[in-house]
């Protein structure tokens, strides 16, 4: 896989088949039984996921917003972190 097919295979990837995948890479590494250069290999890819997931979490966590009711009665919404 080319580093563009692979940036691009990420980009359609949903955040439960990144993080599946993440999980995958991380047992086999802590198993210790890969030969170095794939190892590497896999290193290199767990991070792209890694950053892949962050950056999925970020978009959810921007799109989370807190209905409130002003004081005449209309509701509005704003960001949930914004109290």
């Amino acid at each position: 896989m080319t580093a563009a097919s692979a940036k691009k295979s990420l980009e359609t990837l949903s955040f439960e088949d990144a993080l599946s995948e993440l999980e995958t890479i991380v047992r086999s590494l802590e198993s210790g039984q890969a030969p170095l250069e794939q190892s590497i290999t896999a290193y290199e890819r767990g991070m792209a996921l890694k950053q892949h997931c962050e950056k999925r979490l970020n978009e959810a966590q921007a799109k989370i917003e807190k209905i409130t009711t002003a004081k005449d009665g209309t509701l509005k919404t704003q960001p949930l972190d914004g109290e």
